[in-house]
């Protein structure tokens, strides 16, 4: 079972309103708008991922990597350390 299993619909909602975000942006690009405008709202659409995988990434920890440190497995630990590392990069 996936850590985040207890807020999925949570997940889906804003992913859904991400969704929506990106269609209005090639609206936008369809429509000629200012170039400024749509950067701002790019700008939007990145913040709004990036919330997205600090949730997911808090949820693992909590769950996923909490658990399996328990168990005595630490393998958890460096998967973790290695999505925060992706997610500096991006």
């Amino acid at each position: 079972m996936a850590g985040y299993s207890m807020s999925r619909d949570d997940y889906l909602k804003r992913l859904r309103l991400i969704e929506g975000q990106v269609r209005g942006l090639q609206r936008m690009v369809t429509q000629d708008k200012y170039c400024i405008d749509i950067l701002t709202q790019v700008s939007s659409v990145k913040q709004a991922l990036q919330g997205v995988a600090v949730g997911l990434l808090d949820e693992h920890v909590r769950h996923c990597v909490m658990e399996a440190a328990a168990e005595g497995d630490d393998s958890k630990v460096g998967e973790a350390t290695a999505a925060i590392e992706r997610l500096l990069r991006s």
